[in-house]
C-alpha cells in the first residue's frame, strides 16, 4: 500500500496510520487469554480466574501495550515503504477522524538530512609537527627524579628556600575575624611547587625553625573560595620544621626502580624517548585531526534534526549531573543546567557526525580489520603483557566499537589532509603539551 508523507517543514514529516479496531481487540483478547493462564489473584486458584476478572484488572494495561506495540509497527512499515531515514523517535497522536472500523494516529517525526560536502579541495588545514628533544627527555628525568626524592630535616638555623618541604600551623583573619579554611596545624607543603597562594609562599620563603610571621595576603577575585574571593586577610604563620630535599642520582639506580629493562642510564633515556614519542604521536593526530574536522564543516551543508541535537543535549547534561554527584555535590539530579550551555556543542557534534557519516559512506572509508587489529597492537604495545591487552580489547564490544571509531575518524582525517591544501606548521614539544 502506497504511503503518504506530508512535508511539515525541512525536516519534519508527518505520516498517518491506521488500524483495524477488529485486529486491535483479537490481539488484545489473546494477550488476555495468555495471561489468565498464569495470572494469581486472591479466592480463584491458579489458571482459573474468570475472563472477565481478568480483563477487569488488567484489560486497560494490556490494551496500552498492544496500541503501543501495533502502532510502533505500522510506523516502522510505513517508513519503510516510503524509504524514509528517521531521526529520533516519532510524536505519535490519536487522529481526531478516523474511518470507519478503524483507529487512525498521526506520527510526526523528522528524517536525516541531505549532506553536500564542497570541495575538499579548497579546504586550509595548518598540519602541525614536533619532534621529541634532549631537553624534553632531561625534563621528564627531573620530573622522575622529584617524584622520588625523599627529605631530611635542615639545620635549626637553616632557613626555608624552594624545594624544602616544610610543616606549618597558620590561622588567617580578615578584618580581625577567623574565616572557615583559614586555619591548619602541621600544615605540609613543598615552597616554590606552587601548592600555596604566591603571597604565602613568600612570607614562609627565608624563616626559620620556630619562627613566626604576620603578612597580609590578597585572595584572587576568581579564588575558588567564594566568601573570601577578592578580599585581603592578615595570615600568622610559625614554622615547626624544614626538610631539604635530597633528588636521586641519574644512574643505573634509578633506572632501575623505575622498571627499565635496560637499567642504564642510556636505557633510561631511550624508554622516555620512546613513550614521549608515543605521546606525541598521539597529541600531534589529536590535533591534527580536529583541524581536519574543522575544515571538513566549512565545506559541508546541511539541516540539523532537532530530535538528534535534543538527544545529544540530553547526554550532555546528563554526564554532567553524573560529574556533580561523583564530586559530592547535594542536589546534582535536580540542580537546573540550561540547554544552551551545552547547546553548540551539541550542534558540532550531530553536525560532524552527520558529515562524517558521509563522507566514509561516500568514500569506502569504514574501518579494516586489519587496521583494527593494528590499531589495537599498537595500543597493547606499551603494556607489560600486550597480548592481555589485544584479548581484553577483542572481548568486549563496545571497546572494539570504540576502537572502530577511532579509526574511521583516522581514515577520515588522512582523506581530508590528502585533499586539502596542507601547510606545515613545527611547533616545539613544550607547545604541544601545553607547557609555558
Amino acid at each position: 500500500m502506497a504511503v503518504t508523507v506530508e512535508t511539515l517543514d525541512k525536516l519534519e514529516r508527518k505520516i498517518t496510520l491506521t488500524l483495524p479496531v477488529g485486529a486491535i481487540q483479537t490481539e488484545v483478547d489473546s494477550r488476555l487469554r495468555k495471561l489468565a493462564r498464569t495470572v494469581k489473584m486472591d479466592g480463584f486458584r491458579p489458571g482459573k480466574v474468570p475472563m472477565n476478572v481478568v480483563a477487569q484488572r488488567y484489560g486497560y494495561s494490556v490494551h496500552y501495550e498492544v496500541m503501543n506495540d501495533k502502532v510502533g509497527q505500522a510506523f516502522a512499515t510505513a517508513a519503510n515503504e516510503a524509504e524514509l531515514r528517521v531521526a529520533g523517535q516519532p510524536r505519535i497522536t490519536e487522529s481526531q477522524t478516523s474511518p470507519e472500523g478503524q483507529m487512525a494516529f498521526d506520527a510526526v517525526f523528522e528524517v536525516f538530512p541531505e549532506v553536500k560536502i564542497g570541495d575538499l579541495a579548497t579546504a586550509e588545514v595548518e598540519k602541525v609537527s614536533a619532534e621529541v628533544t634532549d631537553t624534553a627527555i632531561d625534563k621528564t628525568v627531573e620530573i622522575l627524579r622529584k617524584q622520588r626524592r625523599t627529605f631530611a630535616l635542615r639545620a635549626k638555623d637553616a632557613p626555608a628556600q624552594d624545594t624544602d618541604r616544610v610543616v606549618v600551623d597558620f590561622e588567617g583573619k580578615i578584618d580581625g575575624e577567623p574565616f572557615a579554611g583559614g586555619k591548619a596545624e602541621d600544615y605540609q607543603f613543598i615552597v616554590g611547587d606552587g601548592q600555596m597562594l604566591k603571597e604565602f609562599e613568600e612570607a614562609v620563603r627565608g624563616m626559620k625553625l620556630g619562627e613566626s610571621k604576620t603578612f597580609p595576603l590578597a585572595f584572587p577575585a576568581d579564588y575558588h573560595g567564594q566568601d573570601v574571593a577578592g578580599k585581603t586577610a592578615d595570615f600568622m604563620v610559625t614554622v615547626k620544621k624544614i626538610e631539604a630535599a635530597n633528588l636521586p642520582e641519574v644512574d643505573g639506580a634509578l633506572a632501575k626502580s623505575l622498571g627499565i629493562a635496560d637499567a642504564t642510564v642510556e636505557g633510561l633515556r631511550s624508554d622516555i624517548r620512546k613513550n614521549l614519542e608515543r605521546e606525541v604521536k598521539y597529541r600531534l593526530l589529536s590535533r591534527n585531526k580536529q583541524v581536519a574536522m574543522d575544515a571538513l564543516l566549512t565545506k559541508a551543508e546541511l539541516d540539523l534534526p532537532k530530535s538528534s541535537v535534543q538527544a545529544e543535549l540530553d547526554r550532555m547534561i546528563a554526564s554532567a549531573r553524573a560529574d556533580l554527584k561523583q564530586r559530592g555535590i547535594k542536589d546534582a539530579d535536580t540542580t537546573p543546567i540550561p540547554d544552551d550551555i551545552f547547546r553548540p556543542q551539541a550542534e558540532r557534534r550531530v553536525r560532524l557526525g552527520l558529515v562524517v557519516a558521509e563522507l566514509v559512506r561516500a568514500n569506502a572509508l569504514h574501518a579494516k580489520p586489519e587496521q583494527l587489529k593494528a590499531h589495537i597492537d599498537e595500543l597493547a604495545a606499551s603494556y607489560e603483557k600486550p597480548a592481555d591487552v589485544v584479548r581484553w580489547y577483542y572481548g568486549d564490544n563496545r571497546r572494539m566499537a570504540e576502537v572502530e571509531g577511532i579509526v574511521i575518524e583516522n581514515n577520515v582525517t588522512e582523506f581530508i589532509l590528502a585533499k586539502a591544501k596542507v601547510s606545515e606548521k613545527a611547533i616545539t614539544f613544550d607547545e604541544l603539551m601545553g607547557q609555558n
